[in-house]
């Protein structure tokens, strides 16, 4: 039988969480963020193809590269952050299907797709799994604020030339600062996005 969560870590995932824009001055370890995706990886994908690839930019060098490719609106709370991860995805996942999928030949249903295809698959899967790195994050005392508002292409070219791998949305993660916080926006009801067939 499945546990339930408690109300608090439901407040903490969801309810009292907010995407932030500004941060107090504090450190993210390494120690951390390998724990953030390491809670993240256990969350399901097709074929369990977990196409995800993270660059933790924390360095100022790193940030520097990275800051030329941000959006006007992006970049002053994007090099506030202590970290900020590059969600991306790794369009040919189908290589690590052996080791990730072992119980039969999963490389076969996916290698002689067309790379449209295959980017379509990797941005689904990583994207979920971008949710559940948000999700690890904040379940370890991080905030978080994820955007697009970057130019894919330059960051691509910058971060995974030579690869497979496709920038797909940036997180920045550190402690928030309370000050800076918005008021929560309206979300949809349950009547108004459901429904029961």
């Amino acid at each position: 039988m499945s546990k339930v969560v408690d109300d608090q870590s439901l407040n903490i995932l969801f309810r009292d969480a907010h995407t932030h824009n500004g941060w107090v001055n504090s450190e993210v370890s390494d120690e951390l963020l390998q724990q953030v995706y390491d809670l993240a990886k256990m969350g399901p994908t097709s074929a369990n193809m977990c196409p995800m690839r993270v660059v933790f930019v924390k360095t100022p060098a790193g940030k520097e590269k990275l800051k030329p490719f941000l959006d006007a609106g992006n970049v002053s709370k994007t090099m506030a952050a202590p970290v900020t991860a590059i969600i991306a995805m790794d369009t040919h996942f189908f290589e690590q299907l052996p080791k990730l999928f072992p119980q039969t030949d999963a490389k076969a249903w996916f290698k002689d797709l067309p790379e449209n295809v295959l980017e379509m698959l990797a941005l689904r899967n990583s994207s979920l799994q971008g949710a559940y790195f948000i999700l690890a994050a904040r379940s370890l005392g991080l905030d978080c604020g994820p955007m697009s508002g970057f130019n894919n292409q330059k960051v691509d070219e910058a971060f995974f030339a030579g690869t497979t791998i496709k920038s797909n949305f940036l997180i920045n993660l550190g402690h928030g600062d309370p000050a800076k916080v918005h008021p929560r926006n309206p979300r949809l009801s349950f009547e108004e996005a459901c429904k029961v067939v």
